[in-house]
């Protein structure tokens, strides 16, 4: 069995993670951390877990950490990069669902999260857990930046038109809509439902964080620097994203819905949809699904692609859990096989 801990066992991505990870075949859970509710039972904040945790959260030890295969970090931007040395130097792999190890620019993660870098070394060394590019080195890596929810929609639904230089990626476009839990469990007062509910709004125009993570990512898989324009909403529901993604094509190809289904025919947690489907968020709630739809309206020039995940599953937990299947060779699906809910 892989001995699991988690830091921060208290936020939406932390208890997804230990909602996926209970039911794991492999997986023993043997350290939760959280300096707020430290001596509390897991299964006492999170009533969904009762008979199937029996483990109170404690304050994070290294000494107790160390005793892990991997920790998972479902805690604030700039924690994991503090402990990280650590945890790697006893051996312990590292999965961190914050955007610590994400980008590879020191100076371009201290501009966008305003802390310097606290181990640029090992940034140059953690591998981007999006298993759909990178499982290769996901399998002998050590350290984990896991997507941020945004990227992991936004990427997968470019990337077929990306690898095959079918568009022209100067001016790509995403316009994506995230329910309020990927704001987090923190009290917010434009995440109460009085503000949320029955309404729909933009945010961050100017600049989003996971803007220059899903820059990085296109332009390492295009050879170059692609520009993107991204505008993220907030909509009325807990969970789920939905990316919907402009280009022009400039180069044209027979079958666009062909063309992804070839390239993601043996992931199993990406669905390319028949010709006319709309992909809907709800067919994605509570699984690691990523489902994408293809369109060329009216045979234009502009393609439409949409991609649709569950912001807390494929967007963060699911995808870190799929990522540790990876690295310890485990079945890709354990844990995460689950069917979407419905209604």
């Amino acid at each position: 069995m892989i001995k699991a801990g988690i830091v921060g066992g208290t936020g939406y991505t932390g208890v997804e993670l230990l909602r996926l990870l209970v039911a794991h075949p492999e997986v023993e859970l043997s350290v939760i951390t959280s300096r707020s509710e430290a001596g509390k039972s897991v299964a006492d904040l999170y009533p969904n877990l009762r008979a199937h945790l029996d483990i109170a959260f404690q304050e994070p030890r290294l000494d107790e950490l160390s005793q892990c295969d991997v920790v998972f970090f479902a805690t604030p931007n700039g924690t994991a990069m503090n402990m990280a040395a650590d945890l790697l130097n006893a051996g312990v792999k590292v999965i961190d669902l914050a955007a610590d190890f994400r980008l590879q620019d020191p100076a371009e993660w201290k501009h966008w999260y305003g802390m310097d870098h606290a181990c640029p070394d090992i940034l140059a060394e953690a591998v981007y857990g999006m298993p759909e590019i990178n499982r290769q080195a996901i399998k002998s890596a050590r350290i984990i930046a896991n997507p941020g929810c945004y990227p992991t929609a936004v990427t997968l639904g470019f990337l077929p038109l990306i690898e095959n230089g079918l568009v022209e990626d100067q001016h790509l476009i995403a316009d994506a809509k995230s329910g309020v839990s990927g704001a987090g469990r923190g009290a917010n007062v434009g995440s109460l439902l009085c503000e949320a509910s029955e309404s729909f709004k933009p945010y961050a125009v100017d600049g989003h964080r996971h803007l220059p993570e899903i820059r990085q990512t296109l332009s390492k898989i295009a050879g170059h620097q692609v520009g993107l324009t991204f505008v993220p909403h907030l909509t009325p529901m807990i969970r789920g994203i939905e990316a919907s993604l402009y280009a022009v094509i400039q180069r044209d190809v027979d079958d666009l819905i062909e063309l992804y289904s070839k390239r993601y025919a043996d992931e199993v947690f990406v669905d390319v949809l028949p010709a006319g489907t709309m992909p809907e968020t709800r067919s994605v709630k509570g699984s690691n699904m990523c489902r994408i739809s293809v369109f060329r309206p009216q045979q234009g020039d502009t393609l439409v692609i949409s991609s649709v995940i569950d912001n807390l599953v494929k967007g963060a937990a699911g995808q870190a859990v799929h990522n540790m299947n990876i690295m310890f060779g485990l079945d890709e699906t354990a844990g995460i096989s689950q069917v979407a809910l419905l209604p």
